[in-house]
């Protein structure tokens, strides 16, 4: 299953519904497409909703890797939601967790970027 990306807003966080499998090639391009074209939109609240990710290779999280690269050196933040059983996993094990703020509610999530998020 291809990736597909479609961003929704709640007050000034963007939320990137990602759904089906970060590999190497098509998908990642997709992924990163999406995060260059929220920030040159402004947006400095990203959230990428894990939820419909199915499977992520190692290019997949290079990539995810990648995209928070890219946003803080824009002055970004971009955070992950609902990780899945073996992307969670995954995360734990390249001890990536210690570097992605993550979360399993969405209403947290977005609260977490602070007052401005909600305006």
């Amino acid at each position: 299953m291809a990736l597909t990306a479609k961003t929704r807003r709640v007050g000034n966080v963007a939320i990137v519904d990602l759904t089906g499998r970060i590999t190497l090639g098509e998908s990642t391009g997709i992924l990163r497409d999406e995060l260059r074209s929220l920030l040159a939109q402004g947006n400095k609240q990203i959230i990428l909703n894990m939820a419909g990710v199915s499977y992520v290779d190692s290019a997949g999280l290079g990539e995810l890797v990648s995209a928070y690269t890219t946003a803080t050196n824009q002055g970004a933040a971009l955070k992950l939601l609902h990780l899945q059983g073996k992307l969670h996993d995954l995360m734990q094990i390249t001890k990536l967790h210690t570097i992605f703020s993550s979360f399993d509610d969405e209403k947290k999530a977005v609260e977490s970027f602070g007052a401005g998020a909600a305006a």
